[in-house]
């Protein structure tokens, strides 16, 4: 085996790793495939002479240009970080994809991904490396050009902000799989009280509709202020079909056979705390979808 193989062999049993954390930092796979190959561009050039730790020493690597992608975001972002809902991992209704369960492992949820969102660059990869992959800090402090008390200081931070946000799902999927249906339902029928009676008092909708014209983004917190907007869920609930969103039961939207929108929702008590709606076009788009029953393979498409 040729030194060049045998680096394509070791980066290969790396990449599902090396894919998790940088879905994890970016909050979109075909962000994250950027950053992986990009690692993968940056070995070939350099090689691996003198690194004992491959895997270790890849995680770095695809840590930088994670860093890099989000500074870059954080400057050119026009849109309120609050109505921005990250790019979920669709699958179906019954199982999650092999290839998907490593990026879900740790059971990473849009809400989670949302509060990651509102983290600063640098507190987000020091709380990823370390408490979702268990990095030392002393190897994660030169990559955010820290001491490694420092960086430890990072993610305390991240995950105060953590635990104070993102809220915790219930463990019991049947169960949540039942008050998503009773929410779609009663949207359909535009049942008020219905509606009320699935969401808790303090729920938040956040819609992503992205930059193209007529679409419209919105936060909404409250059971009531959210149940106004009966007409956006009733128009949703119509075409929805039964998925995983990011392992946890969710619906795609679909017009005319073409992918509409994708809805999460955060089942906590028995009640729903969040729903996340991505209705972004362009970033529909760049979705892995290959989960509906009828085999069809749904393409994003103009608003109906």
């Amino acid at each position: 085996m040729t030194d060049a193989q045998w680096l394509a062999e070791q980066f290969e049993q790396n990449r599902g790793h090396l894919r998790a954390v940088a879905y994890r930092m970016l909050g979109s796979l075909s962000e994250a495939d950027d950053a992986v190959q990009e690692a993968w561009l940056r070995l070939g050039r350099s090689g691996a002479d003198g690194v004992q730790n491959l895997g270790g020493w890849l995680t770095t690597i695809v840590g930088r240009v994670c860093l890099d992608q989000l500074r870059m975001r954080k400057a050119r972002r026009e849109d309120p970080l609050d109505t921005h809902v990250p790019e979920p991992i669709v699958s179906s209704p019954d199982r999650v994809d092999p290839e998907q369960e490593a990026l879900l492992a740790d059971s990473v949820g849009l809400a989670l991904l949302v509060v990651l969102e509102t983290l600063a660059p640098a507190e987000r990869l020091a709380f990823v490396l370390h408490d979702m992959f268990a990095m030392p800090f002393d190897e994660i402090a030169p990559v955010v050009d820290r001491t490694p008390a420092a960086t430890r200081q990072l993610a305390s931070r991240a995950r105060r902000r953590v635990r104070g946000t993102a809220p915790a799902p219930d463990t019991d999927l049947t169960r949540q799989r039942e008050v998503v249906d009773a929410f779609l339902a009663a949207s359909r029928g535009g049942d008020f009280d219905a509606l009320l009676a699935v969401l808790d008092p303090d729920v938040v909708l956040r819609a992503d509709a992205g930059a193209a014209p007529g679409g419209i983004s919105k936060l909404v917190r409250g059971a009531r202020p959210v149940v106004e907007q009966a007409l956006l869920f009733s128009r949703l609930a119509l075409s929805a079909r039964p998925a995983l969103v990011n392992g946890a039961p969710g619906a795609v939207t679909v017009h005319n056979g073409r992918l509409f929108s994708v809805m999460d929702f955060t089942v906590a008590r028995g009640r729903i705390v969040e729903i996340n709606i991505l209705a972004d076009l362009a970033r529909l788009r760049r979705l892995e979808l290959t989960i509906l029953d009828e085999g069809d393979d749904l393409e994003a498409t103009d608003r109906p």
